[in-house]
């Protein structure tokens, strides 16, 4: 019987930060003032920070998501435990 394998934290934590870059970045592109700031070109350059390093963490980290990969993932522990 296979045990319930639960999303980590940092998973989780690593999504909701590129889901709100995402979102960030879709608004600044359709002209809505996600800042408060006067500068659009400031506004740009933040929101497009914001999401290259949510998308560059994204990108390096492991997200396993599917029960197998997060059973993988505790096989791997394991092994490198031992």
């Amino acid at each position: 019987m296979k045990k319930p394998c639960k999303i980590s934290a940092s998973t989780m934590a690593r999504t909701a930060a590129l889901a709100l870059a995402l979102t960030n970045q879709l608004l600044s592109c359709t002209g809505h003032s996600v800042l408060p700031i006067e500068s659009e070109q400031l506004e740009q350059l933040v929101s497009t920070g914001i999401t290259v390093a949510a998308a560059l963490v994204n990108w390096w980290e492991n997200n396993s998501f599917t029960p197998e990969a997060i059973e993988a993932d505790q096989y791997l522990t394991r092994l490198k435990q031992k």
